[in-house]
């Protein structure tokens, strides 16, 4: 069995000292901690060998008029070679071209294969309601307003072991050994972004402000899978080694690790200054590298519910930020990759992960880790499985010797989502806000809880708003391109003939393969319309509430689908539950661009599409998905070149 072993030297802290300064080290004795082991372990041990394609990848575009695929497989990072990204708008014949293809990879042939969509949670909603019903659970007695209001971080982190300082816990066989060292206790974060604490044991050294704990709080442009439209919610939180916290001589300065932070902004966001070469001081060893974070950078993702009562104002976390997690999860670099290096794809090639310790290898230098709740709502470490969906969006091109697994999307910067969305200067570290969201005291049970107090910052290279570009593409409010009732009826009022439209937005139909398609070819029209006159925006140039923030009702209604997945523990089957199959992930398609099932028997018109064929003829190509998206290459809902870097010096749309 081939293993991997690493000593995490680098984790260690080592006081300093200098006595007069003000940002002295703490003292600290710290033991070396166990080695990372983890093993080889096929895919086809897992019930989902395929948990690495993420739900929405299944749904259909309705007829190429909502391309969510953008915003996840493009070309931009890998061309610019920001950090180690694979190229997945076409650039590379054999990974295709995941915008126009279902090109799901090849299973062996004793394997399940991905052209299955295997999230039954999120496609056949009844199934899980079936398995909560053999649960004897009656819904109508929780009390999920209280519920996300409870907190479930503390305990889970009061298991840690070993150096309080340290996220890993350097027990060997402890199942929370990567939970990150970020005591809940301590924040909110300070005005500044960092996290300062009361405990000396959890700090790694003091400045005049207090104790600092190292972590960072990053508040980035959110993205169509974690929105308070969706039912899940970030915050994040960043923390570099501790040697890009110290001066020349190793002592402690908070302004050298401001300036490091910096350093690490411009790198990843494609905009170094001064023609920079290194980080400074104590590391200033090390080589500023476009695209890439330095080794032992650290990431927390606490993943919380909405809840429309917090505004970090009468609550502790801002953003519709409840105080209860779905799941914590971390990220740790431990091996360089670079852009250079050769490209090699193997769906099938074995994971690297130790299930006792809950983590696993992503195949692009970081480890990576997870707890989610157990069926009564406390934290547990996930299994490999369960992890192995963070890798499916958080990978890239590189994998395990001897074999590579390349799993990732193409437009993450050295495999994190976070960072190169974060908003510049110090408005990028504080709390994760979700725009400026203020809670609306006065809304009525149909309106949106809140309004935002922040606008729709430029895409660098799309020259137009973030969120315009994606209402302009996906006609939705998340990466299934569907969006709730709250969303749809705001449209509806606004977008119309009386108000200067062309047309009025029109209700989905579903009568007909033409009726539908005529539909959804006038409502990506009238939102490309409604963008273009800023209708999105408030006279103060704020995005308009209704597209961001749920309903009270709907934010309840979404937290008790998610409580009966935790109820089940179904998370291999999915984390998204609507209540009923969703509209995209049904067979409306015309006879010229029909496909069948894997076994050739055709869909009917609205069947639940739960599977695509593949090639069969023996070549290469074997198995893997060859159904069309529907999406026109050359149309304008086509862009291979989409990177989520916004411009700087920052900028906003203009109403």
């Amino acid at each position: 069995m081939a293993t991997l072993l690493l000593f995490l030297g680098g984790f260690l802290f080592i006081s300093c000292q200098s006595e007069s300064s003000p940002t002295q080290a703490l003292e600290s004795e710290v033991s070396k901690p166990a080695p990372m082991l983890g093993e080889f372990r096929a895919r086809t041990l897992f019930e989902n060998p395929y948990a690495n394609i993420p739900a929405q990848c299944y749904i259909e575009t309705s007829f190429g008029t909502q391309n969510a695929c953008l915003f996840c497989h493009s070309n931009a990072a890998f061309k610019q070679k920001m950090g180690n990204t694979t190229p997945q708008a076409g650039l590379d014949e054999y990974l295709g071209n995941l915008q126009l293809e279902y090109a799901f990879g090849a299973a062996d042939r004793f394997g399940v294969s991905p052209n299955i969509n295997p999230w039954e949670n999120t496609l056949l909603p009844q199934k899980l309601d079936e398995a909560f019903a053999k649960l004897s659970i009656d819904e109508s007695a929780w009390d999920m307003r209280s519920y996300i209001k409870t907190d479930n971080w503390q305990a889970a982190y009061n298991r840690k072991k070993g150096d309080a300082k340290q996220s890993d816990s350097g027990v060997a066989g402890d199942a929370f050994r990567l939970f990150p060292a970020l005591n809940p206790s301590a924040l909110p974060a300070q005005s500044d972004g960092f996290v300062r604490t009361q405990n000396a044991q959890e700090a790694l050294f003091s400045d005049e402000a207090g104790l600092n704990t190292g972590w960072r709080a990053i508040n980035f442009m959110p993205y169509g899978i974690f929105t308070p439209h969706t039912g899940s919610v970030s915050g994040v939180y960043i923390r570099m080694a501790p040697k890009f916290m110290q001066d020349d001589n190793g002592s402690y300065s908070l302004d050298i690790y401001k300036h490091n932070l910096e350093l690490l902004e411009q790198a990843i966001q494609d905009r170094i200054e001064n023609n920079a070469t290194t980080y400074v001081g104590k590391a200033s060893d090390e080589p500023l590298l476009r695209g890439l974070f330095p080794l032992q950078t650290e990431f927390a993702h606490p993943l919380h519910y909405v809840d429309v009562d917090a505004d970090g104002v009468s609550s502790k976390f801002p953003g519709t930020r409840a105080q209860r997690v779905k799941e914590i999860r971390y990220m740790v670099k431990w091996q360089m990759h670079y852009p250079d290096e050769p490209l090699i794809k193997e769906e099938n090639a074995p994971l690297y992960y130790n299930k006792d310790e809950s983590w696993i290898d992503n195949g692009a230098g970081w480890w990576m880790s997870g707890f989610i709740e157990d069926a009564n709502g406390s934290l547990r470490a996930q299994e490999p499985e369960e992890l192995m969906q963070c890798v499916g969006c958080h990978s890239s091109r590189y994998g395990f010797e001897p074999a590579q697994f390349t799993s990732g999307t193409g437009n993450t910067i050295d495999t994190v989502w976070s960072f190169s969305r974060k908003f510049a200067g110090e408005l990028g570290y504080k709390e994760m806000d979700y725009l400026g969201y203020k809670r609306n005291s006065h809304a009525e049970s149909n309106e949106s809880a809140g309004f935002a107090e922040r606008g729709d910052p430029i895409n660098r290279d799309a020259g137009v708003g973030e969120y315009r570009k994606f209402l302009n593409h996906v006609v939705g409010a998340s990466l299934y391109g569907v969006m709730p009732a709250s969303m749809e009826a705001y449209l509806q009022s606004v977008i119309t003939k009386e108000g200067g439209y062309s047309d009025n937005f029109p209700a989905l139909e579903f009568e007909s393969v033409e009726q539908l398609k005529s539909i959804q070819e006038r409502r990506l029209r009238l939102m490309r319309e409604f963008t273009a006159k800023k209708d999105y925006l408030t006279s103060q140039g704020y995005i308009q509430a209704a597209l961001l923030y749920p309903t009270l009702a709907e934010s309840l209604k979404a937290a008790t689908g998610y409580r009966k997945v935790v109820a089940t523990q179904r998370y291999k089957k999915g984390k998204d539950y609507f209540g009923e199959t969703i509209f995209t992930y049904k067979y409306y398609r015309e006879a010229n661009s029909s496909f069948t099932h894997i076994d050739a028997t055709p869909y009917s018109y609205g069947e639940t599409i739960t599977d695509r064929p593949y090639h069969t003829q023996e070549t290469i190509l074997w198995g893997v998905g060859n159904v069309p998206t529907l999406i026109d290459e050359t149309g304008d809902n086509y862009d291979a070149e989409y990177l989520p870097i916004m411009r700087y010096p920052q900028s906003y749309e203009t109403k």
